[in-house]
């Protein structure tokens, strides 16, 4: 079996492998969803990830060490990852066959001429690594494998969903869903340029690829100096790396094409060095890591003026187990795998609530979803590659068991927004926050007030028994049959409250007869009253579930919504109480 049949197998097997991960990181009964399948093993193979976090928090997330073999291999033969297993990387090489079929060989040699720009991905690459050793991993924007995990998870699988319901029972919506099929699209887009155009260019993996398989002992290589002009490996080669001539052993992503179409058979991959000349790596100037290093300046002052203490935004809510903020950033790969799992679909990924360094990671927006923060979910924590959502029992998320000494993990707390608030602001009674709060005994509890509708504006009316006819119509929005109301004679606030019970046109009807008040049958005059019973939080007892924010009856911003304040993440978060 010729070297490229064996290459295009194995690059279909772990595409359909990434997919299937991507298909079964979904909650739900059938065979086929989370079931204990590996969905992070795609995700546990990047050494760029690897590297970014050790580098960032100075410790090694056990899965992850799955990194060191595809380094051990790399090292003895090259970036094998590139052309035999990076999914992005099949993308980006079918795209870009397809796009240069029609090429004559001089068009397509001049396709995949290298070119100078080719060493912009290392001085990424430098720049990255130094935002880790900061402590910012901020890798998983470019890095291919959480690019393309969170583009499938978060713009594409979502089309299937809403339009088939193939994968989950309901629509799912992303708040920047278009921003992140955007990055993608243009990253496959850009192959109709240059072929593999991401992946010779940018890719700050096959920037670490091709500097770990520098000195690499079997590598492709020329048997013959002098094999002749016809330069057919140039017109196929993938990685641009100059086979024909001198080599350049880190561009080479291993596509097998030059030893394949050599009609000479001149060209090899062995343990030695190319006849024709080789080198490392492409030029990389000092002015490339200068300008990185300028970069990595700008990048410093992200955090002046900071995320941390009185100037966060108490709007962040980050999900439940998250590591407090500083920790958080230093391990959060923005691969949206929680907030795939989530079966609310509250997580969501953000853009710069959490500063530049925060963009895609995973915060909640309870607006969104399907209801808050599910007491019995412990889902994203279990999914996260690299543990910057920790994983948690129920027992210690609901404060339960061994951990009902420390009391159930806090997002945040709800605080009532009195000018929005139906039983605040506008005198209607509602009670949707304090049935659905799902704490006990419940954070969200009521006090009853009575007051008087249309400002105490007296009613004229006829009394006959229990029942009363209004000479005006029913002020608009009152149900008055809801139980809520009740009828008193006006100017005597400190009268007894007769129920209405029933409505027809504008005749009430009333549990008991008001004319037992002294009341003029014929031209009474009358209050409506209402019983509100307006809603209070107890900070000690509020989790910031969102269950309230989610279905307050209040479009738009809610009346009752959820702050970051008391997390149990954050200890400079925390309230007095």
């Amino acid at each position: 079996m010729r070297i490229v049949t064996v290459r295009r197998i194995s690059q279909i097997f772990f595409l359909v492998i990434f997919l299937w991960f991507c298909v079964t990181a979904t909650l739900g009964a059938n065979w086929w969803q989370l079931r204990g399948w590996p969905i992070n093993w795609i995700l546990d193979l990047d050494p760029l990830t690897f590297l970014a976090t050790v580098l960032a928090t100075g410790t090694l997330y056990a899965s992850l060490t799955w990194a060191l073999v595809v380094i051990g291999l790399t090292l003895f033969v090259g970036r094998f990852f590139c052309g035999f297993a990076c999914p992005l990387g099949t993308i980006n090489q079918a795209t870009g066959w397809v796009a240069r079929r029609g090429l004559n060989l001089a068009g397509r040699m001049e396709a995949n001429r290298h070119r100078r720009l080719q060493s912009l991905k290392y001085y990424f690459l430098a720049f990255l690594l130094a935002l880790a050793w900061m402590g910012s991993v901020q890798t998983g924007i470019i890095d291919p494998l959480p690019l393309l995990h969170r583009s499938v998870n978060l713009a594409l699988f979502p089309l299937a969903d809403n339009g088939l319901g193939a994968l989950s029972d309901e629509p799912r919506a992303y708040a920047s869903a278009w921003l992140i099929g955007v990055v993608f699209l243009g990253v496959v887009g850009l192959n109709l340029v240059l072929p593999r155009f991401f992946c010779r260019f940018i890719c700050p993996l096959g920037a670490l690829f091709g500097l770990l398989g520098r000195f690499s002992p079997w590598r492709i290589g020329k048997t013959e100096d002098n094999c002749g002009d016809c330069q057919i490996c140039e017109h196929y080669c993938e990685g641009a790396c100059r086979p024909s001539g001198t080599f350049i052993g880190g561009e080479c992503v291993l596509c097998m094409n030059c030893m394949n179409r050599c009609p000479a058979g001149r060209v090899t991959f062995a343990g030695f060095p190319s006849a024709a000349g080789e080198v490392g790596l492409p030029d990389l100037s000092r002015r490339g890591f200068i300008v990185a290093g300028a970069g990595l300046l700008v990048a410093s002052m992200w955090e002046v003026g900071g995320l941390a203490g009185a100037g966060r935004d108490p709007g962040l809510i980050r999900p439940p187990g998250a590591l407090d903020e500083g920790r958080f950033l230093a391990r959060c790969i923005r691969c949206g795998q929680c907030m795939r799992i989530c079966p609310g679909n509250i997580i969501q990924p953000a853009l710069l609530e959490a500063g530049v360094q925060g963009l895609w990671t995973p915060a909640v927006n309870y607006r969104i979803g399907r209801s808050g923060c599910q007491p019995n979910c412990i889902a994203c924590g279990q999914v996260c590659p690299t543990a910057a959502i920790r994983p948690l029992s129920l027992d210690e998320k609901q404060g339960t068991g061994d951990f009902a000494a420390q009391g159930p993990i806090r997002m945040g707390t709800a605080f009532v927004d009195r000018g929005r608030c139906l039983p605040w602001a506008m005198d209607r009674p509602c009670l949707v926050c304090q049935e659905l709060c799902p704490v006990s005994p419940k954070a969200i509890f009521t006090r009853t007030g009575f007051e008087a509708i249309r400002d105490g504006e007296a009613l004229q009316a006829r009394v006959e028994g229990s029942g009363v006819d209004l000479e005006a119509a029913i002020p608009a929005g009152a149900n008055l049959a809801s139980g809520d109301y009740y009828l008193r004679p006006a100017g005597q606030p400190e009268a007894a409250l007769r129920r209405i019970t029933g409505v027809s046109g504008t005749r009430l009807t009333l549990e008991r007869p008001l004319a037992a008040d002294g009341l003029a049958a014929d031209k009474a005059r009358v209050d409506i009253v209402v019983r509100l019973a307006r809603p209070f939080v107890d900070a000690a007892r509020c989790i910031g579930c969102g269950m309230c924010e989610h279905e307050c009856p209040v479009s738009g911003r809610r009346a009752i919504r959820v702050y970051s304040e008391n997390e149990s993440r954050s200890r400079s978060g925390r309230m007095l109480i």
